[in-house]
């Protein structure tokens, strides 16, 4: 028989560690597999609890920032009750493949992705797609441009909406700075800071921005335009969605990903990697699709009706472990004053 699960748990960011014992203390029995949630509850909480049905396990889920986990994954080292790390973003992922804290993933399991979408290393993997996008109010705008760099124009000055203390934004920044040098990045966050931009919580507040008129162009994750326009109608919606074309650093494809950590025992570790499978399986990725809006990378499955192909994308091409240098570039945002 299944044993009752666990409950899940927002953990104060830093804090996991030391609030290791109270929390095992207040279950009723210890956990076959803790998992280290970078992504959002609200979004993959019903996913995770079919994993545990159809792992007829015991799992904990510990919610968190993806960066903040990471580091709370290095500072726990051997000593880590998480057997899977669930990454909001490549970038912390990469972190911590560099240094040492991922467990090699089986060929099979690595098969089941395009290389584009998952670690160099073979010891992460991303389990569904997001593509950055410029959305635009078509009231305001003719015709949108077709790179980031074309807004550090005149034209544009107190007319763009960023979210500048979003980790995708940061990890957007993060792209470019491997894509373009860190020079090219600081002056182009210049230009940008000089147009007046203005900035939003989230990629939610500012689609929401676009589609109101308050800015005519806001950067944005595509799946956002997609969920609100699941909510409300696609007919509800004036803003509208630009794919950049020609590589550009803007039109950047991040993953969310897993990856199986050291430290775990055999039991744990075994669970884990079976997760990992389930979430690249037809179940995990049909709600990706249907559910996230996200871009399913496996199992056959098909995006959403109305999103272009990723094969059809002409997004930058960039090993995403490289994204993991988050601290430089939330400098760099600091040092411009976007944040």
């Amino acid at each position: 028989m299944r044993r009752p699960s666990v409950r899940r748990l927002a953990v104060p960011l830093l804090a996991i560690g030391m609030l290791a014992p109270a929390l095992a203390a207040c279950s009723d029995e210890p956990a076959d597999l803790v998992i280290y949630s970078g992504r959002n509850e609200d979004l993959v909480e019903p996913l995770l609890e079919k994993l545990e049905k159809e792992l007829d396990a015991n799992v904990e889920v510990r919610y968190g920032d993806s960066a903040e986990l990471a580091a709370q994954i290095l500072e726990e080292g051997d000593k880590t009750e998480a057997g899977l790390f669930f990454s909001q973003d490549a970038g912390a992922l990469g972190a911590l493949s560099k240094e040492g804290r991922l467990k090699p993933l089986p060929q099979s399991t690595l098969d089941k992705v395009d290389e584009a979408y998952r670690g160099s290393g073979g010891d992460w993997t991303g389990v569904s797609g997001r593509v950055r996008v410029l959305a635009y109010h078509p009231g305001k705008v003719a015709t949108p441009p077709d790179s980031v760099h074309d807004l550090t124009g005149p034209e544009w000055k107190g007319r763009i909406g960023i979210a500048p203390n979003n980790a995708s934004f940061q990890a957007f920044v993060t792209g470019m700075r491997v894509l373009e040098g860190d020079d090219a990045t600081r002056d182009w966050l210049k230009g940008l800071k000089a147009n007046s931009p203005k900035t939003y919580e989230s990629n939610i507040d500012v689609l929401e921005g676009v589609d109101s008129g308050e800015v005519s162009v806001g950067l944005i994750n595509h799946y956002y335009w997609y969920e609100k326009a699941a909510e409300e109608g696609e007919d509800k919606l004036t803003a509208k969605l630009h794919f950049l074309p020609g590589g550009d650093p803007g039109a950047l494809v991040n993953v969310a990903g897993v990856g199986l950590l050291k430290g775990a025992g055999k039991k744990e570790g075994e669970y884990a990697q079976q997760a990992a499978d389930f979430l690249l399986g037809k179940e995990a990725q049909t709600y990706f699709a249907e559910e996230t809006k996200e871009y399913p990378l496996a199992a056959g499955v098909a995006p959403e009706e109305g999103l272009p192909s990723l094969d059809s994308l002409e997004a930058p091409q960039i090993d995403l472990g490289k994204l993991d240098s988050l601290k430089e570039t939330l400098a760099m945002l600091q040092e411009v004053g976007l944040v």
